[in-house]
């Protein structure tokens, strides 16, 4: 009988969310970017990666921060540690199902 299969993060698992995880995690630990460089590194709407943000931030994974330069409002959006381990999670889940998938022919 084989191992059980690992469950992948559903909160991660979504292409787009997955993508926003992945560029984030390069981030040095608590180093951020602004909300419309990872918009354009993605190269998705404003309102896409809003909407993805906030089911990754109601999941404790990022965090946004919403400050000013001079008159103009600045979105930052940084990977918690808490992000940064369920990444990893979701890497070895996918690493062990993958292995999993190669195993027998």
């Amino acid at each position: 009988m084989s191992p059980a299969l690992p469950e992948l993060d559903p909160v991660i698992h979504a292409q787009a969310r997955l993508r926003v995880i992945a560029t984030l995690n390069t981030l040095g630990d608590g180093d951020e970017i602004a909300f419309p460089s990872l918009k354009d590194l993605l190269e998705m709407t404003a309102g896409n990666l809003s909407v993805h943000l906030s089911k990754l931030e109601e999941a404790g994974y990022v965090r946004i921060t919403k400050t000013h330069k001079g008159r103009t409002p600045v979105t930052y959006v940084a990977l918690t540690k808490r992000g940064r381990l369920a990444f990893e999670d979701y890497t070895k889940a996918i690493r062990a199902l993958l292995d999993n998938a190669g195993g027998t022919s």
